[in-house]
């Protein structure tokens, strides 16, 4: 059984879906219906000891291994068309032994192990087996010799199962075709196979909590912008002009009672998006962070990431600061809320969001998430205003960090957390978090 498929890559995958889907939502697309295939595969493969390879383009062996987990046999498709890439898998699979070879595409979700069952029996008493696509292809071929169907074939138009079969016939083959099914090309194909579906939601929703942040508010929100990605300002009744700020950037403005925790959980709740990317008001987000986010999420095992921390204050101390906080972020698993924290909808909803805490909610997130799997910090920074070192110090504020953190260690009560924090930094700092 070979399975034929591609790395997904926003830009560079399902490309025809893209003006509707955008490129992460295209490619988000691709790996579901990739890991949709490869687990019917599986199935089929463990009940009938049939070997199993996956043909990959794009991507390497490590980036599919940590997408697609253990036990599949990895292997390169060949340089050449569509065709020729077949043909050499074919080849390859014949040389090896194989007396019954079926290969499959990623692109029709309905094909299952009852089709494959049909494929190889069919394979005993023919010479060529296809399961046609209604729009004039076909997600599965099936041979028991070496036969050239491939040559030749006007590739991604509606003569390909015709042009096949004809070439079949002049060598005599007895094929056998499959009842046809659907595959994934355009938006009617989606809707058709998942009518319910909300297929022009984003891939991803930024939620920033504010309060009293017309200063920072804007850059912050532009940086977000993204063609898959919606804004969302919680605002927790700022007395400045920062929702008049947010409103000029064209992000979806939220009311909520005041304390980052639940100004967060708010914005989650309205959230579209398959991922969450929560942003704080005096950051910044990466150049291209869309490409990060979705490639951190590729492994199968993280749970949660981040971004590397960094500030706008250039002075060795706080260089300091920032190589602390990597090592923090990549040894200890503890990345703060200031490095743009990012996870699946799904799961943040089934750990309960935020807890309703007056202080380190981004903590006890990233503790409990850390139970489940892994936390990934991407390899660029988010860059954070330094203001509230500056307003206290940075020895100072450093120190106030990690008395917070050894209280919450400790499970000192987070009301006495919160006074601490609150009393020896400056007024007028995370306002967000009181």
């Amino acid at each position: 059984m070979i399975i034929f498929g591609r790395y997904p890559v926003p830009g560079h995958t399902k490309t025809r879906l893209i003006p509707t889907l955008g490129p992460a939502g295209a490619a988000e697309l691709q790996r579901r219906v990739t890991e949709d295939a490869v687990q019917s595969v599986r199935d089929y493969a463990e009940r009938t000891c049939t070997d199993m390879v996956f043909c990959f383009e794009g991507g390497s062996r490590r980036r599919m291994r940590r997408w697609l987990g253990p036990g599949l046999i990895l292997s390169p498709q060949t340089p050449g068309d569509l065709g020729a890439r077949m043909a050499a898998a074919f080849r390859e699979a014949f040389q090896a032994g194989c007396t019954r070879v079926v290969l499959l595409g990623t692109d029709i979700p309905d094909l299952n192990g009852s089709h494959l069952s049909e494929a190889f029996e069919a394979l005993e008493r023919h010479d060529l087996v296809l399961g046609p696509s209604t729009d004039g292809g076909y997600g599965l071929v099936g041979l028991r010799r070496p036969v050239n169907i491939f040559e030749g074939i006007a590739w991604g138009t509606d003569r390909v199962l015709n042009q096949t079969l004809a070439l079949a016939e002049k060598q005599g083959c007895r094929a056998h075709r499959l009842s046809p099914l659907t595959d994934l090309d355009t938006m009617e194909d989606l809707y058709q196979w998942r009518p319910e579906a909300s297929w022009t939601d984003p891939y991803l929703s930024v939620v920033i909590p504010t309060l009293n942040e017309e200063k920072l508010v804007g850059s912050a929100i532009r940086s977000a912008q993204n063609r898959d990605a919606e804004v969302i300002v919680v605002d927790g009744g700022s007395k400045d002009c920062t929702v008049q700020r947010a409103t000029e950037t064209g992000a979806r403005i939220v009311r909520s009672p005041k304390g980052r925790a639940l100004q967060q959980n708010r914005g989650a709740s309205l959230a579209r998006g398959r991922v969450i990317l929560f942003l704080h008001a005096d950051t910044h987000l990466p150049e291209h962070y869309m490409d990060h986010v979705f490639e951190t999420l590729m492994d199968s095992r993280t749970v949660l990431g981040a971004f590397r921390f960094k500030t706008d204050l250039n002075t060795p101390f706080m260089k300091v600061i920032e190589g602390l906080t990597r090592f923090r972020s990549a040894a200890l698993n503890l990345p703060y809320g200031d490095q743009g924290l990012f996870l699946r909808k799904s799961l943040f909803k089934r750990i309960g969001g935020f807890p309703p805490v007056p202080i380190a909610e981004d903590l006890l997130l990233v503790r409990k998430t850390a139970k489940l799997g892994r936390i990934k910090v991407a390899p660029v920074p988010a860059l954070t205003s330094a203001r509230r070192w500056q307003k206290a110090g940075p020895l100072r504020t450093t120190l106030i960090n990690q008395l917070i953190l050894a209280g919450l260690m400790l499970g000192t009560p987070h009301q006495t957390l919160a006074r601490l924090y609150f009393h020896k930094s400056r007024p007028g700092v995370d306002q967000t978090r009181k």
